[in-house]
């Protein structure tokens, strides 16, 4: 596994001895479906795993939520799990996850993959200077992405990404322009995963993100790391756990 890590500081914490379920929160456009992959190699590490599905992007087409819709079912989701939680998010699902995850009591680390690591008062469509990108068609308070071999799947093999493509549904403008009231980072550890041949969020935009974090992994890989280094994701975060169970994890920043 081609990885680099990174430590800005540690603590230890007493509470090893609690059941610990990983919460997998996916990005726009996509769905529970897309950490399939992952969440079978943390079962085989022997994890319990959740994953959510974010109204923001609902494949049953309707009305989609916006970002404080989203962070509800994460915090939903969250209420509902006994124990300590590992939640991840990836990209846009770092926006829910930071938003929801705020002072739930059994959040004990955060990961960032690829994700939005916001503060207060950001929104999506703040942190990437106001405009939507290049690569979004936006129409009837909907978005799409185009070219999205290239910004989602450089590096998956062709019907994997074509399988993927196709099961894209349109995500809210809303959720993009909608700010952040809350910031669990602030609070809770966390660590930030850059995908270093990542087409969607550049890579400065990621370690800028990543300086908010406790610890930063890099990973070769693209946006979608979830589909193309599925084991690697799942070891980072079986790694995370296991730390947690030896009584150590990463300090807020």
């Amino acid at each position: 596994m081609n990885v680099h890590i990174a430590n800005n500081g540690g603590s230890m914490s007493s509470d090893s001895q609690e059941r610990l379920t990983v919460l997998l929160v996916h990005g726009a456009w996509h769905g529970a479906w897309c950490w399939q992959n992952v969440k079978e190699e943390l079962i085989r590490n022997g994890l319990e795993v959740e994953t959510v599905d974010l109204p923001s992007a609902n494949p049953q087409g309707g009305q989609r939520g916006g970002l404080y819709d989203d962070a509800r079912v994460v915090r939903t989701a969250l209420d509902s799990i006994e124990g300590n939680v590992i939640a991840v998010a990836h990209s846009y699902g770092g926006l829910p996850l930071s938003e929801g995850a705020a002072g739930a009591p059994n959040v004990a680390h955060l990961i960032y993959l690829t994700a939005f690591q916001l503060d207060i008062g950001e929104s999506l469509l703040s942190a990437i200077g106001g405009q939507p990108t290049s690569w979004l068609q936006i129409g009837d308070g909907v978005t799409m992405p185009t070219d999205t071999r290239d910004i989602f799947f450089a590096d998956i093999d062709e019907a994997a990404a074509d399988a993927a493509a196709a099961r894209l549904s349109p995500q809210s403008l809303s959720s993009f322009e909608e700010s952040q009231t809350a910031a669990a980072w602030i609070s809770t550890p966390s660590t930030y995963i850059i995908c270093e041949n990542d087409n969607a969020i550049p890579v400065p935009a990621q370690e800028a993100m990543s300086a908010r974090a406790g610890q930063t992994i890099r990973v070769a890989s693209s946006h979608s790391a979830f589909l193309s280094r599925p084991v690697d994701i799942a070891q980072i975060i079986a790694d995370h756990a296991n730390s947690m169970s030896a009584g150590f994890t990463p300090t807020a920043p």
